[in-house]
């Protein structure tokens, strides 16, 4: 690397959906050994037949040009955008975590969970699963404030993005 920094970049990629598709730009990824750290995806339209493929990655600013450039070229890709470089979108993400402990230990991580708007779904004399949405930092710093608490199980699904105003993807 000729000195770039690396940067995490949220890439959405609009594409028909039809079999294949995913495993094609996933191949992308992996054939060029670019990692992601976040994937989702979801049909956005049935009558138009497309879905939405949210990627987080980290590259230098060559390297995510690459992927860019290279998504284009996946044969049926509609659009690609980077939110990162091209817009202020909105990224979102949710996760279920579960917190096992008794006495203050509990008291912290419910008062800790109230801070962060989590929310207790499922409750024992000995656990909690809170459910969390945010910013992905947001979910990263609930995490780790967890863990010393009695953190026993993460599951999170992935950041979704979107663009601020009224334009589509």
């Amino acid at each position: 690397m000729n000195g770039e920094a690396v940067e995490r970049h949220t890439i959405t990629v609009l594409v028909n959906n039809e079999a294949g598709v995913l495993a094609r730009v996933i191949g992308l990824f992996s054939g060029r050994g670019y990692n992601i750290e976040s994937l989702t995806v979801a049909e956005v339209d049935p009558a138009a037949r497309t879905s939405r493929i949210t990627i987080v990655t980290s590259g230098t600013p060559a390297v995510i040009e690459q992927i860019e450039a290279q998504l284009n070229r996946v044969v049926p890709v509609r659009r690609v955008t980077n939110w990162t470089a091209e817009q202020a979108g909105i990224e979102r993400e949710m996760a279920l975590i579960k917190v096992a402990g008794t006495g203050e230990k509990r008291m912290e991580a419910l008062r800790m969970a109230d801070a962060f708007r989590a929310r207790a779904v499922d409750t024992t004399h000995t656990s909690f699963v809170f459910e969390i949405t945010g910013a992905p930092s947001k979910i990263d710093s609930f995490i780790e404030l967890m863990r010393p608490l009695g953190l026993v199980d993460v599951s999170r699904t992935g950041v979704a993005a979107i663009s601020r105003g009224p334009e589509a993807m």
